[in-house]
């Protein structure tokens, strides 16, 4: 059933129209801190327990005036807030990451984004919404991806699908890689070799390495060091809806499910196709998704 035609009042508002009104606040926000000097003063650590940046809170304030405006009650799940309750809070879950890719934006890197979740539960596998729209673009100059659960995802209102190779290309001719750090990478080197990818792409921003899977511009991507629900759960929805798969190897509950909590630390693996995504875990170390 489509998010519209939920009868909660959370789930069945038009969450599209709100997402774009979130990107063009954040937009704003983001363009009273023009210098990387500006972009780089911090804030204390967010509740995701990262330094939160200034930029930061400020695009999270302008998503979270659309989120109170709206007026229904939900469960917010955000990278500097932790949870909070709105309108008294209810079973519906909005996980935000006001800026994916923070050190992108605050050095001006254009490869960062906005990225909203919206879940009819606490789970991973009940978001039924995910929008995440590129910030280092102009507004206008496109880089919006969304997908709504059964209804395909989508980029600057396009429908987009994965589909199978028809060249000679390696399988993974490109592989992206995030949690870059040089030394989880150096200790990883020969597990990253042994997954046959031809090209490996670190590009900085969780959210949008998924929407290159969903794409087709990746052939697969993993996070090598846990990233948190506010990093992924708009993302994996997008993969899902292209016809892609994904899985999240190190937090998964009795019944096989990931929760959407601020706590949730997994790394996230997503391919093309499910024979990608069993060599990425194969080789990294993961139980391949058989859902």
């Amino acid at each position: 059933m489509a998010v519209s035609e939920r009868s909660d009042p959370a789930l069945a508002a038009d969450w599209l129209s709100l997402c774009r009104r979130a990107t063009n606040g954040v937009r704003a926000a983001l363009a009273d801190y023009p210098r990387p000097e500006d972009r780089a003063r911090t804030t204390g650590r967010g509740e995701g327990g990262d330094l939160a940046l200034a930029i930061d809170r400020a695009a999270e304030d302008a998503i979270f005036a659309e989120l109170e405006a709206l007026g229904a009650p939900l469960t917010a799940v955000s990278e500097e807030r932790g949870h909070v309750a709105i309108a008294g809070g209810g079973p519906a879950h909005v996980v935000v990451d006001p800026i994916d890719g923070s050190l992108n934006a605050k050095r001006r890197v254009p490869f960062h984004c906005l990225s909203i979740a919206v879940a009819s539960g606490a789970t991973m596998e009940e978001v039924e919404f995910g929008y995440i729209a590129e910030l280092g673009t102009g507004a206008g100059d496109g880089g919006e991806w969304w997908a709504e659960g059964g209804a395909g995802a989508h980029l600057d209102g396009e429908r987009i699908a994965v589909s199978e190779r028809t060249d000679d290309s390696p399988p993974l001719e490109v592989l992206a890689i995030e949690s870059a750090d040089p030394r989880i990478v150096a200790a990883t080197a020969e597990s990253l070799a042994a997954t046959g990818a031809h090209r490996l792409r670190a590009l900085g921003a969780i959210a949008l390495s998924l929407c290159l899977v969903a794409g087709g511009r990746a052939d697969a991507m993993v996070s090598l060091a846990p990233c948190r629900s506010v990093d992924a759960a708009a993302g994996q929805l997008i993969v899902r809806e292209a016809g892609g798969v994904v899985i999240f190897p190190d937090a998964r509950d009795a019944d096989g499910r990931t929760p959407l909590d601020l706590s949730m630390r997994s790394r996230v693996m997503a391919a093309w196709r499910q024979e990608q995504l069993d060599a990425l875990a194969e080789a990294l170390g993961g139980p391949p998704d058989r859902e």
